[in-house]
C-alpha cells in the first residue's frame, strides 16, 4: 500500500517571531489588563442587614438540603423538609413579608437595579472592547497567514476551527491560521491567567461561566426585578417532591456481605 504524501508548505521562519509570538503576548497582556481594569471598575459590595442575610442564606440552605439529602437519615431529612417547606409557604424567610403578591419594583427605577445593570455593562465592555480591537488588529496585519502546523493528526471537522480566514479546501487540517491561533489562545490561556493572577481572576472566562453553575452562587439569584417569594416556593416544591435515598441504608448487610 502506498502512503499518503505529506503536505509541505515552505513558510518564512520569521512568521513565528513576527506573528505567532506577538499574538500570544498581546493576548496575555490584554487579559492581565482586563483583570485589573475590571477590579478597578467594581464597586464596593453593599453590606446586607440581618433580614437580607437570612433571606439569602435560607434559600442556600434549601438548595444544600436538596443536593445533600442522601447523606442524612430519613428522620432528619423529613424534619428539615417540613420546616423548610412550611417556612417557605408562610413567608418566614422573606426580608419583606408584607410585599408578598406584589409585583417586583422596576429595575429601571430602582437604584440597586440600576447599579447592578451598570456593573454588568461595565463587565461586558471590559470583555468585548479588547477582543474586538485584537480581532481588528489581526485582520488588518496578519490576515491569511499560515503560522504553524500541529504535530498530531486531526479529523476534517477541525478545519473550520483551525483555518479561519484561509479559504482553501485542499489544505491539510493540521495547518493553523493566524485568526484561528487567536481563538485557540482565547480559550487556551485560562491556565496561564490562573497561574499569574490566581483562581479568582476576571480574565478567566471559563471560571466565570462555571461559577454560574455553582449552587453556592444562589445568593446572586436575588437580583433587582426578581421575586424572592417565587424563588422560595419553587425551591420548596423541589424539596417536597424529592425522593429521599439514604446512602447508609442497609450498610451493615452490605458490609457483612463484602466481608463474607
Amino acid at each position: 500500500m502506498t502512503q499518503a504524501v505529506a503536505q509541505t508548505i515552505h513558510r518564512d521562519p520569521a512568521l513565528v517571531y513576527w506573528v505567532l509570538f506577538p499574538i500570544t503576548v498581546v493576548m496575555i497582556m490584554t487579559g492581565i489588563l482586563r483583570h485589573y481594569a475590571t477590579v478597578l471598575m467594581q464597586s464596593a459590595p453593599k453590606k446586607l442587614d440581618a433580614k437580607g442575610t437570612r433571606e439569602q442564606r435560607s434559600l442556600l440552605r434549601g438548595i444544600n438540603l436538596r443536593i445533600n439529602a442522601s447523606v442524612i437519615s430519613p428522620q432528619s431529612f423529613q424534619a428539615r423538609k417540613a420546616y423548610f417547606v412550611s417556612s417557605c409557604h408562610s413567608g418566614a424567610f422573606l426580608k419583606e413579608p408584607e410585599n408578598r403578591g406584589k409585583p417586583p419594583p422596576n429595575p429601571m427605577t430602582d437604584p440597586a437595579g440600576m447599579e447592578a445593570m451598570m456593573g454588568m455593562m461595565r463587565g461586558n465592555m471590559a470583555m468585548m472592547i479588547p477582543q474586538t480591537l485584537i480581532m481588528s488588529w489581526i485582520n488588518a496585519f496578519f490576515s491569511g497567514f499560515i503560522i504553524m502546523k500541529l504535530p498530531f493528526p486531526l479529523t476534517i471537522r477541525f478545519k473550520s476551527m483551525l483555518q479561519s480566514g484561509v479559504a482553501t479546501q485542499d489544505l491539510d487540517v493540521r495547518w493553523v491560521s493566524s485568526l484561528s491561533w487567536y481563538f485557540l489562545n482565547l480559550f487556551g490561556l485560562q491556565s496561564v491567567f490562573t497561574f499569574i493572577l490566581g483562581d479568582d481572576n476576571a480574565a478567566n472566562q471559563m471560571a466565570q461561566q462555571m461559577a454560574q453553575m455553582n449552587p453556592a452562587a444562589a445568593a446572586s439569584l436575588f437580583q433587582p426585578g426578581q421575586d424572592p417569594d417565587k424563588l422560595f416556593l419553587s425551591e420548596a416544591e423541589n424539596v417536597e417532591v424529592l425522593e429521599h435515598k439514604w446512602i447508609l441504608d442497609g450498610v451493615e448487610g452490605r458490609l457483612l456481605k463484602d466481608l463474607a
